[in-house]
């Protein structure tokens, strides 16, 4: 169950050790003296802090602050609040996705972008304002080109989308975290073509299945729902 929950649905050792009922740390020295058939690679980030790459992708400069946010988007505390942004393969051409994650249920919905363009982004967050009716009330994102739209996306689905400051990761800190695990499913240099949709239903299932810390051990779909239908 420990080695299916780490190595497949990619669950941190806190997190299997808190459903099972132990401490963390004792799930880290089964792995450590070999008592579970689990590597290094399995792990969040291997184990290790990773360096931010440098941001290669196209950018531009206009839009609304993040400086201009509301308070109460920081706080957590109200639902509808998105971070958006783009996780690319290790091609120069090809497919991308877009992930899109609720700051208050950490709920993350990953998207396949046809392209690496603002259409495509501006298609994808069309749909989910669809598919969220009147749910979605800020966008957070960064500078990438794929935002260069978000005039239409506003005038369009009437969220305000506001963007982070360059180099400030941690402003969209719940979309790089939400990165990072699915990175752990899409190494970087494979193609997101060579993902199904049905693969993509999966990841999208295993993110949100997992118990999270900040959630007082609850998952980010139980949260979203509980608030859905509010």
């Amino acid at each position: 169950m420990i080695e299916e929950k780490i190595q497949v649905q990619k669950w941190s050792p806190e997190q299997v050790a808190h459903v099972v009922g132990i401490a963390y740390k004792t799930v880290y020295n089964w792995i450590y003296q070999g008592w579970l058939d689990i590597q290094l690679p399995d792990l969040p980030d291997h184990g290790i802090r990773r360096h931010r790459a440098k941001e290669k992708r196209g950018t531009f400069n206009h839009g609304r602050s993040i400086k201009e946010r509301p308070h109460k988007v920081e706080t957590r505390q109200e639902f509808g609040h998105f971070e958006a942004d783009t996780v690319l393969s290790g091609k120069r051409k090809g497919q991308a996705v877009a992930t899109f994650v609720e700051r208050k249920s950490r709920l993350t919905i990953v998207k396949r972008l046809h392209g690496r363009d603002s259409q495509s982004m501006t298609q994808a967050v069309l749909e989910l304002a669809s598919q969220l009716q009147d749910k979605l009330k800020t966008l957070t994102v960064d500078h990438g080109k794929e935002f260069a739209n978000y005039q239409t996306i506003e005038r369009r689905t009437g969220t305000q989308v506001y963007f982070a400051h360059a180099y400030s990761p941690h402003e969209r800190g719940s979309n790089e975290n939400r990165n990072r695990v699915l990175r752990r499913f899409t190494p970087k240099g494979q193609a997101i073509e060579e993902l199904s949709d049905h693969q993509l239903v999966q990841i999208n299932w295993y993110l949100n299945s997992r118990p999270l810390k900040c959630l007082n051990w609850h998952t980010p779909i139980e949260i979203f729902l509980l608030n859905l239908r509010h």
